[in-house]
């Protein structure tokens, strides 16, 4: 019996690493590489820079035969793009400012929410868009010339959002700590941040040891806000008939 059994078995294990191979085409199946969000995060932010980088590369070769055209109606509307370029944020900026940074709680201060079993919100722990939004609109308020976030630059058409723990900006997931600087009047911009309601609410809960959501506000005689070089995507509502 055993002498039939053996190489079935032998037989039918071979067939079902030969499927696997198949099947994952020379990757792992279940890989382990990916253990932690951070990880993943930035797997995904890598292969998001690749296909940026393609973007971009293609966007040049156009702009370079588009300039290789020699047409009175081109070259007016070329014209006013240039015009629009700096306010619509395709301008690097660079000046005196401020740089913000926002982080979640320690994990000793979650873990300590946790066992204590109290009320407490744990989304009050981390970071939200609409933590970084309020920031954001705050040094706008302050008379910021440009604005960053991880080094990208904002613009009219920046989409803040949360994907889980991490924060997606430009559908681009960022894990945090997250650095929000701006180019402007430092004066003006640590003003409007102290008089803005919304984060003064942050700002309360960074200061409450149970809660201790990381804030740190620092004036900076140098920020450098790169021009956007992502897509302009506009979305607008439609009405329902």
């Amino acid at each position: 019996m055993w002498r039939i059994g053996t190489p079935v078995v032998v037989l039918l294990s071979g067939a079902l690493f030969v499927t696997s191979a198949v099947d994952s085409e020379g990757t792992d199946l279940r890989p382990g590489r990916y253990t932690d969000l951070a990880g993943v995060v930035e797997a995904d932010a890598a292969s998001y820079r690749s296909l940026e980088d393609r973007r971009q590369a293609l966007t040049d070769e156009v702009e370079a035969l588009t300039n290789d055209i020699a047409d009175a109606g081109v070259a007016r509307a070329q014209g006013k793009v240039a015009e629009l370029k700096d306010s619509a944020g395709l301008e690097p900026r660079q000046g005196p400012g401020v740089s913000v940074t926002l982080s979640d709680a320690p994990e000793d201060v979650l873990a300590a929410a946790i066992d204590a079993g109290t009320d407490l919100n744990l989304n009050r722990l981390v970071v939200h868009q609409q933590d970084i939004q309020a920031v954001v609109n705050a040094l706008w308020l302050g008379g910021a010339s440009a604005v960053t976030i991880a080094g990208q630059r904002v613009v009219s058409t920046t989409g803040i959002k949360c994907e889980g723990n991490a924060v997606q900006l430009q559908g681009v997931p960022y894990p945090q700590p997250y650095v929000i600087e701006a180019v402007g009047d430092p004066v003006d911009l640590v003003t409007s941040i102290a008089s803005d309601p919304l984060v003064s609410g942050y700002r309360a809960d960074a200061a409450d040891p149970t809660i201790a959501v990381g804030w740190a506000m620092d004036v900076e005689d140098e920020v450098v806000a790169p021009a956007f070089t992502g897509v302009h995507e506009m979305r607008y509502a439609v009405p329902l008939r």
